[in-house]
């Protein structure tokens, strides 16, 4: 009976070491991991989701890479068409003209179709104006109160006030109607020519009832000049009468000669453009 109950106990000792230990000598730690399918633990196993590389950098290389294309492309429009340091002619002295555009290829940016091509602005030549505007004028029969002044591009004729008109007057006097009579032959021989009429005074204030100040004087005096050229032949569409008062003095005011020099009418011819 003290066997039997021995044999009993070494069973139950030799059970519960198998169950403790498994077979082969494997430890627990490496025993299959039992899958919770179907157990009321299941919902709660999350496996992680496994993420495939993503090469989005390559997408944002090449965004920057076209944007240096397009910049180098605006660069090379702004850049001109290359005529500075152009030999100049050697009897105008202007760089000679290039042409309208030229072409540009679209270097490597997706999606063109077109070459691009750069304006180029052409300056158009202003007409040529005559250097000697002396020349076809009839100055033969002018009056020695006459003075002729000749700028760039103009020709003056400079009368004094005091010979056409009386003192705070605007009407020509009767020695100032001989004198622009000797002035419309070599207006006249001119047709082309522009004439400006203008009035100037010096700084001695005026006021009057028909010239509140020397601005309505001058301009009087000039309008006065206008009409009589007009009746004289002058075309009208030619003419333009203004008055400077004294905002225009050739010579000092400060002299009874400056203030003489400086009341003076000026016929100005321009030639046409």
């Amino acid at each position: 009976m003290a066997d039997h109950d021995q044999t009993l106990d070494d069973g139950a000792i030799a059970s519960s070491r198998s169950r403790t230990h498994p077979p082969n000598g494997s430890s627990p730690a490496s025993a299959p991991r039992r899958v919770l399918g179907s157990s009321r633990f299941a919902r709660w196993s999350l496996e992680a989701a496994v993420v495939p590389e993503e090469e989005g950098w390559l997408l944002t290389y090449l965004d920057v890479i076209t944007l240096l294309l397009v910049m180098m492309v605006v660069m090379l429009a702004f850049a001109g068409s290359g005529s500075r340091g152009a030999p100049a002619s050697t009897t105008t002295g202007v760089a000679p003209s290039t042409q309208a555009s030229n072409p540009v290829p679209a270097i490597g940016i997706p999606g063109s179709v077109s070459p691009l091509s750069l304006p180029v602005a052409l300056a158009e030549p202003e007409p040529a104006i005559q250097t000697d505007l002396l020349s076809g004028l009839a100055l033969d029969g002018l009056d020695k109160n006459i003075e002729v002044i000749v700028n760039k591009g103009t020709v003056s004729f400079r009368i004094s006030s005091e010979v056409l008109f009386n003192s705070a007057e605007a009407n020509l006097s009767g020695p100032g109607l001989g004198v622009m009579g000797r002035l419309v032959p070599a207006l006249n021989s001119v047709a082309t020519y522009r004439i400006v009429v203008e009035g100037h005074t010096d700084n001695v204030p005026i006021q009057t009832e028909r010239f509140p100040s020397n601005w309505e004087l001058s301009t009087g005096r000039a309008a006065s000049v206008v009409r009589y050229l007009q009746s004289q032949g002058v075309e009208a569409a030619r003419m333009r009468a203004t008055g400077y008062a004294d905002t225009r003095p050739i010579a000092p005011n400060d002299t009874a000669q400056g203030r003489a020099t400086n009341r003076h009418v000026e016929v100005i011819l321009e030639a046409s453009r």
